[in-house]
This record gives structure tokens, C-alpha cells and sequence, in this order.
């Protein structure tokens, strides 16, 4: 999954990597200023984080917000390669 695919998953179900896609629109914004941050990661960043965090052998925080959810995503594609440009 590409970022910009992964970006289409957030907030509302719309997104999820460290940057929000507002829909109809090109604007990116920061995770840390996320109206709905706070509340639980999505269905879709829970099951795109257990991929990476196996991939990268690391244990999957089921406890993270939408905001965090998507900060550990991209850190998780870093650190395994996923969803980066080619």
C-alpha cells in the first residue's frame, strides 16, 4: 500500500499515516491537530499496523488513538520499507 493509499484510510475511515487527508481537498495535516485524534484507532490502521508490526517484529499497541496509530505507522513503514516511493 502506497502512502497515498494509506493517507485514503484515516480519520473517519478516510485515512491513516501520519497525515490526514481532508476529503475534497489537498491540504495535509498533522496528526497532533486531528479534531478526532483522541479517539480510538480506526479498524483499517489497527489492521495495517498488526502488518507492519509483524513485519517489523514489534508488538502491536492496541491501545494507540487515531493520531498515534498513524505516527506508529509511519514509523513502522520506515523501519520495514512499506509505502514508501519507488
Amino acid at each position: 500500500m502506497t502512502t497515498k493509499d494509506q493517507n485514503s484510510i484515516d480519520e473517519n475511515e478516510n485515512s491513516s499515516t501520519g497525515n490526514q487527508e481532508i476529503k475534497g481537498s489537498n491540504t495535509v495535516k498533522d496528526p497532533d491537530e486531528w479534531t478526532t485524534g483522541d479517539e480510538p484507532m480506526t479498524g483499517a490502521q489497527h489492521s495495517y499496523l498488526k502488518t507492519l508490526s509483524d513485519e517489523a517484529g514489534e508488538e502491536l499497541d492496541e491501545t494507540l488513538s487515531k493520531a498515534n496509530a498513524s505516527k506508529r505507522i509511519e514509523e513502522l513503514q520506515q523501519k520495514t520499507g512499506r509505502g514508501q516511493e519507488k
